[in-house]
């Protein structure tokens, strides 16, 4: 058990919390979360928080917008309370895909985000597989970048796939593709798209061998699905056995689930980032725990380890 430390649940991730505190033998703060009848959020601590260490757990995912003034009143109300120190622990970051100016005359969101965040409060970041890396820049506090791989690591060593190819959905996910192929003894492949517009992509070509393959497309996000349907049905076309997808945060937007249930994908594997509605349940679509390795990333902090270790140790953990 971490002495002097507790955890805050807001509305987004009740059972991550709930996993978390669990496994650490922590308290979740008594707190209230409200609204008024225009819609102002409240939130109130319940009991004394002074001198703790205080970590809040919320994605900002749908509705972003208020799920990020969620922890930003929260982190006011610790600060004021006088809290010694305050961790966003944001397994998915909603406004990461706005990193820069695609176009003219749009903001950076993303920046504006870090330096709400900041201003709240907040002493540290923990999120997983951030969608632009450079994101970490934008904040002038810590900003750990979890990888969900081991999880996939896991899940994938037990179902016992051969003849394992790892696939990369865009060039800019070649990193994240490798760490999973290492860790599996797959080589990778190579998706080449083009985005005309948001939430549009088209394929172009495959670059690597996937015939007669088990395929793992992996990716951070997905959304509505449209990209990740098309590529699995490009790879079918080339010859792959069967192909799965893990992806760190299931967003699915729109009538996503409708189009993986009528995909030739075998098995969307996420993580529980985002809280699957009773609404888009699917057996194609598997939810993974962080919960497990959240616990062991705060009790690296709390004990001023290496993150970096934590990732190795949890991985060895999975493999025995």
């Amino acid at each position: 058990m971490l002495d002097g430390i507790k955890l805050v649940c807001l509305s987004a991730n009740k059972e991550l919390t709930k996993r978390i505190a669990e496994i650490l033998e922590v308290p979740i703060m008594d707190s209230e979360l409200t609204h008024f009848a225009d819609g102002e959020i409240l939130f109130e601590g319940k009991q004394s928080f002074r001198g703790d260490k205080v970590y809040i757990i919320q994605s900002t995912c749908a509705p972003v917008s208020e799920r990020l003034m969620e922890i930003l009143v929260c982190c006011d109300a610790l600060k004021r309370a006088s809290a010694k120190e305050i961790t966003a622990i944001i397994p998915y970051f909603g406004y990461a895909r706005q990193d820069r100016k695609a176009k003219a005359r749009q903001p950076i969101t993303a920046r504006l985000v870090a330096d709400l965040l900041q201003v709240a409060g907040v002493d540290r970041v923990v999120s997983t597989d951030l969608h632009a890396p450079q994101i970490q820049g934008f904040f002038s506090c810590p900003v750990d970048d979890v990888s969900a791989i081991p999880i996939f690591v896991k899940y994938f060593e037990e179902q016992k796939l051969k003849n394992i190819v790892v696939v990369s959905p865009d060039h800019g996910g070649v990193v994240r593709a490798r760490k999973l192929a290492e860790n599996l003894g797959a080589p990778i492949a190579i998706i080449d798209k083009r985005r005309p517009k948001p939430n549009v992509a088209q394929v172009v070509s495959v670059v690597g061998d996937v015939k007669d393959k088990n395929v793992i497309i992996i990716d951070d996000i997905v959304d509505t699905a449209g990209t990740l349907c098309q590529a699995a049905q490009v790879l079918k076309e080339m010859g792959a056995l069967k192909v799965y997808a893990a992806i760190s945060h299931g967003v699915l937007s729109l009538d996503a689930v409708d189009k993986i249930n009528h995909s030739c994908l075998e098995k969307l594997i996420i993580t529980d980032s985002i809280p699957l509605d009773s609404s888009k349940q699917s057996e194609k679509i598997e939810v993974l725990s962080m919960a497990p390795l959240f616990a062991k990333i705060i009790e690296h902090i709390e004990h001023g380890k290496s993150l970096s270790e934590a990732h190795q140790q949890f991985l060895k953990s999975l493999k025995q």
